[in-house]
């Protein structure tokens, strides 16, 4: 059995184990650590298909192993940091430290102010639009809807604009309840949304096909050395906007 075989597999195992380590990041409240694990799990979900491309090699249980990956690491990832952005930012947020086994609340005891959850809408919204890729031919060449590593994206440039962009607009903004909420429910609107969203796989470098993916990039080197991590959430929507407006002119 040929070794090629298994590069890409393993290549989106390391996503996954980045992902589960972003989890346990996640959990105990340390999402700066989260976020670089999930950029490294991100980074591993693109080679892991440029690799099994490259080498000839694309099978369907190497789809189905990225998809699983990817809901880890973009799926249950980005709605735990969603959670705990909501915790903080809702009345009476619990402020809960992590004191070991050896405490022994109530079966039914919450620490935790149950509105947080509707953080983790994202995580379902995520792996249902993963398993309506691995069905849909419709996606070779394009997207249907925001793809889940864009969206993880978007959750985990909060932390990161919270902790290294300290702004009293941005601060008051981020950790208002109904921003976040209101931000939970349009990302999973647009996850599962019927909107054809441009892929950035180059069928050839010709300026004519790819005018608007190279505008795109542009853009985003653009905005990333002007306004740095709140770049993201602006990267993204400048992404659909473009993908609506340019609807055509990107099935080349």
């Amino acid at each position: 059995m040929s070794i090629k075989r298994h590069i890409p597999n393993l290549i989106t195992l390391l996503n996954l184990l980045c992902g589960t380590i972003a989890v346990i990041f996640a959990v105990q409240g340390s999402l700066i650590m989260a976020a670089i694990f999930v950029a490294g799990g991100i980074f591993f979900d693109f080679f892991d298909g440029l690799a099994a491309r490259s080498l000839k090699v694309s099978s369907e249980i190497g789809l189905q192993l990225d998809s699983l990956a990817d809901v880890v690491t973009s799926g249950v990832v980005p709605g735990i940091v969603m959670y705990q952005l909501l915790d903080n930012a809702l009345p009476g947020n619990s402020g809960v430290e992590n004191t070991g086994w050896e405490v022994n609340p109530g079966w039914w005891d919450w620490n935790f102010n149950t509105l947080a959850l509707t953080g983790l809408i994202i995580s379902l919204a995520s792996a249902y639009r993963l398993a309506k890729f691995n069905v849909d031919d419709r996606q070779t060449d394009s997207f249907i809807g925001v793809p889940t590593p864009a969206n993880a994206l978007l959750v985990l440039s909060f932390p990161l604009i919270l902790t290294y962009q300290p702004d009293s607009f941005l601060t008051g903004l981020i950790l208002n309840e109904w921003f976040l909420i209101a931000i939970t429910l349009l990302s999973c609107y647009l996850l599962n949304a019927e909107i054809k969203l441009f892929a950035l796989k180059f069928k050839n470098w010709g300026f004519a096909d790819n005018k608007v993916r190279y505008f795109f990039l542009l853009l985003c080197l653009v905005l990333i050395l002007v306004f740095q991590f709140v770049a993201v959430p602006l990267i993204i929507l400048s992404y659909v906007i473009l993908s609506v407006v340019f609807p055509k002119k990107e099935e080349v």
